[in-house]
């Protein structure tokens, strides 16, 4: 089987790129080592929804009227960055930003960022997590946080990837961070692409998935990184791209 034919296999999540403006989080926070994390993780989810009644006033709600649930992680030192030997971990709702904590429970504040949102089981995760965060790497600006899109079941789970402090685009096509946007036939932006890709209503190369992998090596390559790790993590995230994603 050919890696482009094992990739496409594999593809099963949904994915999309998203802007979150900064929202507070009011939960049950512990710490402990990043090997292992889910002996002293599961215990907070217990201690939370044994006492939910206590925050579900506070806890934004989605167009439905269901609670926003997350599982928010932080730094050792509350600084949003990724973990490393270990970190923090607060199951918890979503609130307004100037709610208050009450007694027992602790409130974060989630800075405004531009994510890559993964659909995935949990049965799914790890192999995931590890997957995008190698290909990702440096591009990840801080930590990266849980939604569970469907409160009760927690093997639905959207992992949110920060890749850009603010508001930002990616272009659909190569991945890059937008500085001139593409434009349509009638010279009006589109807000999709680059204009490197896409120019004049239409793409600047007829690349297939393939050709572009090939085509994107020497950009994704860096210090001792080789062509196939280069060539491995392209196909990881070029899939999650609304060109390549067909």
């Amino acid at each position: 089987m050919s890696a482009f034919k094992e990739l496409e296999e594999r593809m099963f999540m949904k994915t999309k790129y998203i802007y979150k403006d900064s929202f507070a989080v009011i939960g049950k926070m512990g710490q402990g080592p990043a090997i292992n994390p889910q002996t002293w993780i599961l215990p907070l989810w217990e201690v939370a929804n044994a006492n939910f009644m206590e925050v579900v006033a506070l806890a934004r709600k989605s167009a439905n009227g269901v609670p926003l649930i997350w599982g928010a992680m932080n730094d050792i030192n509350e600084t949003n960055k990724r973990w490393k030997e270990s970190g923090k971990y607060m199951a918890s709702v979503e609130a307004e930003l100037d709610a208050v904590a009450p007694e027992g429970w602790t409130k974060w504040i989630i800075p405004r960022q531009t994510y890559l949102v993964l659909s995935i089981s949990m049965s799914e995760y790890l192999e995931t997590y590890l997957m995008f965060t190698k290909a990702l790497n440096n591009a990840i600006v801080g930590t990266i946080h849980e939604f569970y899109p469907e409160p009760g079941n927690p093997n639905i789970v959207d992992l949110h990837i920060p890749l850009a402090n603010g508001k930002s685009s990616f272009c659909q096509s190569c991945f890059m961070l937008i500085d001139e946007f593409g434009t349509e036939n009638d010279k009006v932006l589109n807000n999709d692409y680059c204009c490197y890709c896409y120019k004049d209503g239409e793409f600047t190369t007829k690349h297939t998935f393939e050709e572009a992998v090939e085509s994107n090596i020497p950009f994704w390559r860096e210090g001792t990184q080789s062509d196939e790790e280069a060539k491995m993590h392209i196909m990881t995230i070029f899939p999650t791209l609304k060109r390549w994603s067909k």
